[in-house]
């Protein structure tokens, strides 16, 4: 069984809880992300935040990223454990129509899975079929 811990990239980056959405936009760059996972004071996940919200519900709402902080943006969080397998994945994410899920292991967040990630263990043979991709992408594109 193929499970997230197998398909995520680890080593997630955490913005702080505190931290402003400048600096959440300069790590996003820094590192060719779009999401990044908000992590508290305590380390444990507290949400996600992607560039689509910096852009959409601070700067279009006329807000300065520079005084609002990453929780601010920080709303409902969808994530799968390390040992749930692609099936539960790939319906959580189709469910929420998400492209990007955190993975945490207890209450720790110890990976990301993205779109990428998902397409990649596709090519690897990694038990992902052609048709568990194309529900995703009709799920995640298609109905919007």
């Amino acid at each position: 069984m193929i499970t997230a811990r197998d398909i995520m990239h680890s080593g997630a980056q955490c913005i702080q809880a505190d931290q402003t959405l400048m600096d959440a936009a300069r790590m996003m760059r820094d590192m060719g992300v779009g999401a990044l996972p908000i992590c508290g004071s305590d380390q444990k996940l507290k949400g996600i935040i992607t560039d689509r919200d910096i852009i959409v519900r601070c700067i279009a709402e006329g807000k300065d990223p520079s005084m609002m902080k990453a929780m601010d943006l920080g709303g409902h969080l969808h994530c799968v454990r390390a040992e749930d397998d692609m099936d539960t994945v790939l319906k959580k994410m189709e469910q929420h129509q998400i492209r990007r899920i955190p993975v945490i292991d207890g209450d720790r967040l110890v990976g990301m899975i993205s779109e990428a990630d998902l397409a990649k263990g596709h090519r690897e043979g990694q038990h992902l079929t052609d048709q568990q991709i194309m529900n995703f992408m009709d799920s995640v594109y298609v109905s919007r």
